[in-house]
């Protein structure tokens, strides 16, 4: 992993912990053939107002530490799942019970799963 993917992990996961964004799991997919992204960030927030706090977040973030903003962000609506996308890592941002039923982390089982511990 270069220095700016890095980075950039490094960046969004701090952004998704200033917000008190739980259970964040990051998902390695970078030996998976045909995937869409080299990695996935999921995590959850507790209502929708938080769930958009921690995209908002997570934008700023990775503006000021790593230069980079998201090349879309897609979910805001209704704010259940949001997804971010900076082309190699994509961000997903739950309520729980919107990531209790897609279950990404299940679906990319192949993947190197690495879980983050929540900041209380």
């Amino acid at each position: 992993m270069n220095e700016e993917t890095k980075n950039l992990l490094r960046q969004i996961t701090e952004g998704i912990q200033d917000k008190k964004g739980k259970k964040i799991v990051v998902a390695d997919l970078t030996h998976i053939d045909d995937s869409i992204c080299n990695y996935f960030i999921i995590c959850q927030g507790n209502s929708p107002s938080q769930v958009t706090a921690i995209v908002e977040s997570v934008t700023d973030f990775t503006r000021k530490g790593a230069q980079v903003k998201p090349f879309g962000i897609d979910g805001m609506r209704n704010a259940t799942w949001v997804a971010m996308d900076y082309a190699d890592v994509l961000v997903h941002v739950f309520l729980p019970e919107a990531r209790e039923f897609y279950d990404l982390e299940h679906l990319w089982a192949d993947a190197k799963l690495t879980s983050i511990p929540d900041l209380d």
